[in-house]
């Protein structure tokens, strides 16, 4: 077979370790997966009920243009109809972006280190892929600038970020695009947008109009706790959603994830519910790194980058044997911390005194 070479020097992507695969390695009746990001308060119980109640005809292809969501989404967030796109997750939506836009002959432009599907995507279709470091998990939008030329395609730009959690402040987002050429697409990725706590964050759905070039990617996955069920969207001007859609597979949500999506765009009770815990959570990782002298990221994020006393393969390998399953940053770029997914007040709580460990074998070595 005729494999793409770059290919050969890739890899598929790795999942962490599962809560059974823990379970069974370390012996432990109870383990807490705080490595994905996922919403540890489950979804809407309006949705559960719906979910085991939905009345999906398995033999029926699912409604590609997404018609019934897609009239109540437009409806709750303002936009036109024909200004949405829907993914099996949002990161389908990256992956078709990619493929519609990249190639030889172009590169694209992201930070580093960032969401590592940017980079994956632009890796296989065959683009120049221009990483800038990020200046303590912020975007540098001045060398993003610089680096962008006559072959430039795309710029990603995902806020909050993951895995800092970092947020770009609004002039800086603004004086941003105003500066790129219309003719390049700049991606907004906001998988973590109703985590936001910070006052006066400009919605940037508003800056669409005035920016044809951006779209805005955002996801059902994490605040409300269907990524089991895979559906993403995006936001843009519809001539850019024409062209996406052109690339996108016919029937590319099943029903059922259309139909629990519906349903829960009329959970706003719940997710401010989760918002307003996930906020009083961080507050307490905040608290737990300053008490311990040690370097947290700003997070806009439900999850927080942590800095760990030695190795963070070594850390996150301790904190397993404690029954939670955290991201290594060595993985993710930034080593000699671990992303950890904000869980509730007692998985936190448990969370700490793991940590705690760590700190006390650390003092054990001097």
């Amino acid at each position: 077979m005729r494999w793409k070479k770059v290919l050969d020097d890739m890899k598929p992507y790795k999942p962490g370790r599962s809560i059974e695969e823990v379970k069974k390695q370390y012996g432990l009746k109870e383990v807490i997966k705080l490595a994905s990001n996922e919403n540890p308060y489950g979804c809407a119980p309006s949705v559960q009920t719906f979910i085991e109640n939905a009345g999906i005809e398995p033999q029926i292809y699912p409604d590609g243009y997404a018609g019934s969501l897609r009239k109540k989404l437009s409806e709750k967030i303002g936009v036109k109809e024909e200004a949405l796109m829907f993914g099996n997750g949002s990161d389908e939506i990256v992956m078709i972006i990619s493929r519609a836009l990249l190639g030889s002959g172009t590169n694209t432009i992201m930070a580093t280190p960032t969401f590592p599907q940017y980079a994956h995507n632009a890796k296989i279709e065959g683009a120049e892929i221009r990483e800038i470091p990020l200046q303590d998990g912020q975007h540098d939008l001045e060398e993003f600038v610089k680096a962008i030329d006559d072959n430039t395609s795309v710029v990603w730009l995902c806020n909050p970020n993951n895995p800092t959690g970092n947020l770009i402040p609004n002039d800086d987002l603004l004086g941003f695009l105003k500066r790129v050429p219309d003719n390049i697409l700049v991606v907004l990725d906001e998988a973590y947008f109703e985590y936001i706590t910070e006052e006066g964050h400009t919605d940037s759905l508003t800056l669409l109009e005035e920016f044809p070039n951006a779209i805005v990617l955002r996801t059902f996955s994490k605040a409300y706790g269907l990524a089991a069920f895979r559906i993403g969207y995006a936001v843009g001007e519809p001539k850019v959603i024409s062209y996406l859609n052109t690339v996108r597979s016919p029937f590319n949500v099943t029903s059922l994830s259309l139909a629990i999506a519906e349903k829960a765009l009329e959970a706003d009770k719940f997710i401010k519910k989760c918002n307003l815990l996930n906020g009083n959570e961080k507050k307490r990782f905040i608290a737990y790194a300053t008490n311990n002298k040690l370097h947290l990221f700003d997070s806009e994020a439900n999850f927080v980058l942590i800095e760990v006393p030695g190795n963070a393969d070594e850390a996150s390998e301790k904190l397993l044997t404690h029954g939670f399953i955290v991201r290594s940053g060595e993985a993710l770029g930034t080593p000699g911390y671990v992303r950890v997914t904000i869980g509730t007040e007692e998985q936190n709580t448990g969370f700490f005194a793991a940590f705690d460990s760590l700190l006390t074998d650390a003092k054990l070595k001097l």
